[in-house]
């Protein structure tokens, strides 16, 4: 059986049902997922790198491995920037780095473990500062939908890789919305975990209190399959989350009947949802009626997070291009967003994190009455590619505040919060819905999203 790049892709959960049948082996999914780059990636910039002789002779080792078959055997999988792989230089989305990783970072040992391939790694801005992946060193990444647009950021070059079928999985990081908000743009579905969930080893945070990793995927027990293989900490993380139940279960676990609260009231003022965002929160919010849930309007009352992530936002960049080799390679706008932030010393990164408590503590009162909470993922749609020309530190973030205006405060608050797919705009491309749930909410999201999923299924690839 052969395929050609213009086939429907599989998603992860068909790859490995398609191996274990004995349709494919892994050498011959590897194969399609380099011609789909081939054919893709010269247009949309997704890949930084692509390592197609090492992911084949992974794949072989695969084919001729005794071993047991881990639940992503012979899956092709993207890896972001900013996580480690093995003779891989980590880029940041930058030049500041010149030496190849000595090994895989945790979460890539993990995924290579359960029988995942790494195919290559994907574009990102530099350090994930904007939400917009165009950086001066590698330009703009693509929109799959149309590629006049961005896919969004920090993790766009995996939302392009996965929406456009290069690969059924790319990892990616959130900091501030950077899984939900490419996914918003691109279709797909995106959960940022709760705080600690997954390990960012070798690292002890990623951001301080505001960063996780995880994945971007076309359907809900993609995500929630990678989620069981690479949840869970180690010594060195400085965040930990408590314990929860199968994520692969819950994707196919009817949620019961659940209290979802909708609203499109901004957490940062001054900030007003697009049309279509608020038009697919209300369409959303009628159809969970219609599944038997209890819906209705709220008002969250969301605490001001300025104090928290304003500081761990500086702090994060300075701490990424102090551990860079080259720091005169970095973007102009980098080095100008560091002399910002010498004002946040160790003292106020700290004043940040009790910040964080009491805000997390504010934002987590919704939950006193309701199970999940209904947002727009992003305030704006995506805007076309060259958004942050010729803005340095100050425009660039104006720029970034409606793209984040939903999504940053669940990273101060530690909660999980995921981006559902919710059909397209008036200007055709995809527009997301935000599902919140309380601390260690996973499960509830994840059946949720999937419940969604079943009752109104979403394009698997960008028709691009």
């Amino acid at each position: 059986m052969t395929e050609t790049p213009t086939d429907t892709p599989p998603s992860a959960a068909e790859t490995v049902e398609r191996i274990a049948a004995g349709v494919m082996g892994p050498h011959a999914e590897v194969e399609r997922s380099l011609a789909r780059i081939g054919a893709r990636n010269a247009e949309l910039n997704a890949f930084s790198i692509v390592l197609a002789d090492e992911a084949r002779e992974q794949a072989r080792l695969l084919e001729r491995g005794g071993e047991a078959r881990g639940p992503l055997f012979g899956v092709p999988v993207a890896i972001k920037e900013e996580l480690d792989v093995a003779g891989c230089v980590t880029t940041f989305g930058g030049m500041g780095n010149s030496t190849p990783a000595a090994e895989d970072g945790e979460v890539v040992r993990r995924l290579r473990a359960a029988g995942a391939v790494v195919v290559g790694k994907t574009h990102m801005p530099e350090f994930g500062a904007f939400p917009y992946t165009e950086s001066a060193a590698h330009g703009y990444t693509r929109n799959p939908w149309r590629t006049s647009f961005s896919p969004g950021g920090s993790s766009g070059g995996t939302a392009a890789a996965v929406a456009s079928g290069m690969v059924p999985i790319g990892m990616g990081g959130d900091g501030g919305g950077s899984i939900r908000i490419p996914a918003s743009y691109c279709g797909l579905f995106g959960l940022k975990p709760q705080r600690g969930r997954v390990t960012t080893a070798p690292h002890p945070h990623l951001w301080w209190a505001l960063g996780t990793v995880g994945p971007l995927t076309r359907t809900v027990l993609d995500s929630a399959i990678v989620y069981d293989v690479i949840r869970g900490h180690l010594p060195t993380d400085r965040w930990q989350a408590g314990e929860v139940g199968s994520f692969t279960d819950a994707a196919g676990r009817d949620p019961g009947r659940l209290r979802i609260g909708w609203s499109v009231a901004s957490p940062i003022p001054g900030v007003r949802p697009h049309h279509d965002h608020v038009a697919a929160v209300r369409d959303t919010a009628r159809r969970l009626s219609d599944l038997g849930h209890e819906v209705r309007e709220v008002d969250p009352h969301y605490p001001d997070d300025t104090a928290a992530f304003t500081p761990q936002f500086f702090a994060g960049i300075r701490t990424e291009a102090d551990a860079v080799e080259h720091y005169g390679r970095l973007e102009r706008r980098t080095r100008e967003t560091y002399r910002l932030g010498t004002w946040v010393t160790p003292k106020v990164i700290d004043a940040a994190l009790r910040q964080s408590e009491r805000v997390s503590a504010k934002a987590n009162r919704v939950f006193d009455s309701l199970d999940v909470l209904l947002t727009p993922s992003t305030a704006n749609r995506p805007p076309r590619v060259g958004v942050l020309d010729r803005t340095g530190t100050v425009r660039a973030s104006l720029k970034s505040l409606p793209a984040i205006a939903y999504a940053a405060i669940w990273n101060v608050a530690g909660n999980p919060a995921c981006s559902v797919p919710s059909g397209t705009g008036s200007d055709g491309l995809p527009v997301g819905i935000q599902l919140v749930g309380p601390t260690n909410g996973e499960e509830r999201l994840l059946s949720l999203a999937a419940q969604l999923e079943r009752a109104r299924p979403w394009p698997l690839v960008a028709p691009g």
